[in-house]
């Protein structure tokens, strides 16, 4: 493949080798121990920061608030059957040390320089921007509640100044755009809001709004209720891993370092083995980001649906970080709505990190694909991702500032990504097989769990976009 060879070929930097070249001196040999594998994750708790904020506390928790438990058997099936199609993709990078977006690119018919794929990621961002700018906004939302810059926490100017702040601080914290910086940042937020969250949701029984195994048994009824398939849609589109979360994730991969220490493919069965050891970590630091996201999405719900939707309490406009305060107050007293706040400030925040580290690297190897940039030289690229990490923030902020609705604009986004998914459901299969070699497949369960989490993606996502439309499946 010519791009893998310029790729190869490629010069690194100076002082540090380049992540997205290929090279017989960058090669390590994997770890063979679960503890040695243990020592080298990373890129999975990078996408639980990312993941776990907007759709979680945000999305997740409103629709508990509106249903109450009978969708939780949909949050499980969020959150599990994604990794699959995001393990599959990070596979064919490990194995040909390619982006994502320069896979999607084989997928054709091509319009352009690009694929269709490629311009559906682009138009999907557009989408993903409200998102963005609604975690943001719940951001600025939750310092402002704590320190108010007017005498109403919620006034336009106090949403304002602390827009500002929340941006430029993700902004001066990722100036970098290294990648070591990005996962020592995620890491420590993924340990303090799962333990926070995971706790709270666990101590609910021993409090008025206790649940018991009549309201989980109602939550595996698998039923959708009406007036819920467009909130139920943003949160199969954004819960879990997103369709442009498993396209990062190949990013992470790659300058954590997976592909690079497998080498460039030679044909020998050293670099074969050496493939075989960095998939096993791979798949091993799925696992650890899936455990993460499945359990700060099952405690954010079960927190809604116990909490809230008793109270007819759900999150909406500005107001959204106010009412899921009462998720604290109502449980622990007026003393802990300060708990709260730091705990959302936390969570959102990390998501914000998230998307200013992944979202500017994937718009730099867009313009690469489109003949704008050249990709491959290191240079450039850092410039490029340097240069969108300072203004893609503050177009996202200027987004909230002038819709100021982040639930809206959070479940805007969730939309957008629940139609991708179906995009990258087709590349994971397409590069499967013209791009992994049967050996690297891995089990005949694993190309089973990928089968079914296909069909789901592909009937829970056509079944929510009719649904938003108001085309009925069954005819009624």
């Amino acid at each position: 493949m010519p791009e893998t060879t310029a790729r190869t070929a490629s010069a690194a930097a100076p002082t540090e080798p380049d992540p997205y070249a290929l090279r017989a001196e960058d090669v390590r040999e994997a770890p063979t121990t679960f503890t040695g594998r243990l020592r080298h994750l990373g890129p999975g708790f990078v996408l639980s920061a990312a993941v776990v904020g907007s759709g979680e506390l945000i999305v997740t928790t409103s629709l508990g608030a509106r249903a109450g438990f009978v969708l939780l058997w949909l949050v499980v099936i969020s959150t599990g059957v994604k990794v699959w199609v995001q393990m599959e993709l990070a596979r064919w990078t490990i194995l040909n040390g390619r982006t994502a977006l320069e896979g999607y690119r084989e997928v054709g018919p091509r319009i352009g320089p690009v694929s269709w794929i490629n311009w559906l990621w682009i138009g999907m961002d557009f989408a993903k921007m409200f998102q963005r700018g609604g975690i943001i906004g719940g951001t600025a939302a939750a310092c402002s509640v704590m320190w108010p810059v007017t005498g109403e926490a919620l006034s336009y100017r106090s949403l304002a100044v602390w827009t500002v702040v929340v941006t430029a601080l993700a902004v001066v914290l990722l100036r970098t755009g290294k990648y070591n910086v990005v996962e020592q940042l995620c890491v420590a937020s993924v340990v303090i809001f799962t333990v926070a969250t995971v706790a709270l949701a666990l101590g609910l029984p021993l409090t008025e709004f206790g649940y018991g195994t009549g309201e989980l048994g109602e939550g595996f009824s698998f039923l959708i209720p009406a007036g819920t398939a467009g909130v139920a849609l943003a949160m199969f589109g954004i819960t879990g891993v997103g369709a442009d979360e498993m396209t990062t994730y190949t990013y992470w991969c790659i300058e954590k370092g997976y592909a690079r220490w497998t080498g460039p493919d030679d044909g020998t069965e050293e670099r074969a083995r050496r493939a075989e050891g960095w998939l096993k970590v791979m798949r091993l630091d799925v696992a650890a980001g899936w455990l993460v996201c499945t359990l700060c999405t099952l405690s954010f719900y079960v927190i809604g649906a116990a909490v809230l939707h008793p109270q007819k309490l759900v999150p909406e406009g500005n107001s959204m970080i106010t009412t899921l305060s009462r998720i604290y107050t109502d449980t622990m007293g007026p003393w802990a709505e300060y708990l709260f706040l730091i705990g959302a400030f936390t969570v959102l925040f990390s998501t914000l990190v998230g998307s200013t580290a992944s979202v500017p690297r994937l718009w730099t190897n867009t313009l690469g694909l489109l003949g704008v940039i050249d990709w491959h030289d290191v240079r450039v690229r850092r410039r490029t991702i340097q240069i969108l990490t300072w203004c893609l923030p503050a177009v996202w902020a200027s987004f909230f500032l002038f819709v100021q609705s982040p639930v809206l604009m959070v479940q805007i986004g969730g939309i957008g990504g629940g139609v991708f998914l179906l995009a990258v459901v087709i590349a994971a299969w397409r590069l499967r097989s013209t791009g992994v070699e049967k050996r690297f497949r891995g089990s005949p369960w694993l190309t089973v769990a990928l089968a079914v989490s296909s069909a789901a993606i592909v009937f829970l996502g056509v079944y929510g976009v009719l649904d938003v439309f108001g085309i009925s499946l069954t005819g009624s």
